[in-house]
């Protein structure tokens, strides 16, 4: 028997080098063995997509840059729920 996961919810993962934002990933509705096959860049964002064209997550590369409507307007086009800005404060915290 194989027992698979599935993410109910996203889920954001933020990296700090010396207490400084580094990078952030905003896992999206994955499947235990996911794998991204294929990237879209849409400026200061990165969308991983699976074999059957799922999005997996957005990797988030420059805080500044990272307003909270342009990362809903990637989201939008990948079919995914906006986010709020409770969504995305951990990423300003430090």
């Amino acid at each position: 028997m194989i027992h698979t996961t599935q993410m109910k919810s996203p889920q954001l993962q933020i990296t700090y080098r010396k207490g400084r934002f580094l990078a952030a990933y905003l896992s999206l509705l994955r499947r235990a063995g996911d794998k991204s096959v294929r990237t879209l860049v849409r400026e200061p964002f990165v969308v991983d997509f699976a074999a059957d064209g799922r999005a997996l997550g957005v990797e988030i590369f420059d805080r500044p840059k990272a307003l909270l409507n342009k990362l809903n307007a990637v989201l939008d086009e990948i079919g995914v729920k906006p986010l709020t800005k409770v969504d995305v404060a951990p990423i300003f915290a430090a």
